[in-house]
């Protein structure tokens, strides 16, 4: 079995493309979620992509058992800034997260410069569009061959 990459985003991602594109471009979902598998096959990874607008549909994806789960990469919307079960959730995970935001939240709005997962996740990317998604998969994809490596 191929070992594989969770990308799970939340609510009011699937609009994207036609939702307020001057903040979050013109790609849609599709756009990224072929973006992002193509970065994970050429690490040898399949990517899983999920994307829903409940909180408790996203919590019951982490923790669906995948033993050739090697990481997740997560674009949890909103909830970063709201959802202590989301965080507890990924802090369960035995596997490396990336939270990502298209948008650099820390331009934005106050109450979007405090995420409630950074603390438990292995990194954050920020502000750099739709391709935060990919380089999150590139980096969990070189977190999974230096894994795979015998000595």
């Amino acid at each position: 079995m191929p070992q594989r990459i969770l990308l799970l985003n939340g609510p009011n991602l699937g609009e994207l493309g036609r939702r307020e594109p001057a903040v979050y471009g013109k790609e849609t979902l599709a756009d990224v979620e072929r973006a992002c598998a193509e970065a994970a096959a050429g690490f040898q990874l399949e990517l899983l992509a999920k994307q829903s607008n409940h909180e408790g549909q996203l919590i019951d994806w982490i923790h669906e058992p995948d033993p050739e789960r090697v990481g997740v990469v997560i674009n949890p919307g909103g909830l970063a800034h709201t959802s202590v079960v989301l965080r507890d959730a990924i802090a369960a995970l035995s596997v490396p997260v990336v939270e990502v935001h298209i948008s650099n939240v820390h331009k934005r709005e106050e109450f979007r410069h405090h995420s409630y997962l950074a603390p438990v996740v292995t990194g954050v990317i920020a502000g750099l569009g739709t391709g935060g998604y990919v380089l999150a998969v590139e980096h969990l994809g070189r977190l999974a061959k230096r894994s795979r490596v015998t000595v």
